[in-house]
């Protein structure tokens, strides 16, 4: 992607606003389909939620430790997202004074919608773009990610806030 300078040269647009565009449009597809299969009250920090819980409870503390930002506001969150019917709390059976959240059954159809649309998504690419394309994108991008951190891509979390 180029635009033109003053001088008449083109210049390529700086790869950080290209990976940046490309989320923005990933993001607002992914809201439109969501949008379009009953989702349409789904906030724009919710995916974080869901994925952060998808394996099992968490108490606000660890939920807010992992999205890397306060207590204050995931309990804010999770107020939404439960009044949504997106997540419940439940009691930590090991510990009566702690409340963990949990995926509802909302919740986790949302998120299985999601990650449908990230399927067809990528297979959306692969038509346009081809597979050897699509699998270079992926392998930069892994790449990138694997260096930026000791920590294990899997156990890192793109911060909602």
């Amino acid at each position: 992607m180029c635009r033109r300078t003053e001088c008449g040269v083109r210049e390529q647009v700086d790869i950080g606003i290209l990976i940046g565009l490309a989320w923005h449009d990933f993001v607002q597809a992914l809201q439109a389909d969501l949008s379009a299969r009953g989702y349409d009250d789904n906030g724009s920090s919710y995916g974080y939620v869901f994925r952060a819980v998808d394996r099992g409870t968490l108490s606000v503390s660890e939920l807010a430790k992992r999205l890397g930002t306060t207590s204050q506001a995931v309990t804010k969150l999770v107020n939404e997202m439960q009044a949504a019917g997106y997540v419940e709390r439940v009691s930590d059976p090991d510990d009566a004074r702690v409340t963990l959240v949990r995926l509802a059954p909302r919740g986790r159809a949302a998120l299985a919608a999601a990650r449908r649309f990230h399927h067809r998504f990528e297979r959306g690419l692969v038509e346009r773009h081809g597979e050897r394309s699509v699998a270079a994108l992926r392998a930069v991008l892994s790449g990138v990610v694997e260096g930026a951190t000791a920590e294990p891509p899997h156990r890192r979390t793109i911060r909602p806030f």
